[in-house]
């Protein structure tokens, strides 16, 4: 189901709870929502559709990924870049990194490590700051 965008800053800068089993269902509508966007949106945050949950989802160099409780834990290469995102009105800056490692839940709640570089480590790192209820 397509969810309307949340774009109240108070909401969106709340901490994420974990998800668990009983979200694997939002996380089939954040993707319906980032799928109804793909014109101006390549990844989404469960808090951006009103669910404070840590889910992510987003555009893999083509294909879409979902991902349940996503946490950066290795990263190299600092850079500045400019950033849009959905929820907020116009481009801001932020410090991002060209390469990280993410340990995250796979839809079957399985954890799995994978390393992103370029833009699909860009648009993760955007993501979870949504998680963190960190707004660029």
């Amino acid at each position: 189901m397509v969810r309307k965008i949340v774009r109240d800053a108070f909401l969106l800068s709340q901490k994420a709870a974990p998800a668990t089993e009983k979200d694997l269902p939002i996380a089939q509508d954040l993707l319906d929502t980032l799928v109804a966007h793909r014109e101006g949106c390549v990844g989404m945050a469960a808090n951006m559709i009103g669910v404070n949950k840590r889910i992510i989802a987003f555009d893999n160099e083509g294909s879409y990924m979902l991902m349940f409780n996503p946490e950066i834990i290795k990263k190299s290469g600092p850079y500045e870049t400019e950033e849009g995102c959905l929820s907020l009105s116009g481009v801001r800056t932020a410090k991002r990194w060209r390469s990280i490692r993410v340990r995250y839940q796979n839809e079957q709640l399985q954890t799995r490590f994978k390393t992103f570089t370029g833009w699909s480590a860009q648009i993760i790192q955007h993501e979870v700051d949504h998680c963190e209820g960190i707004l660029i």
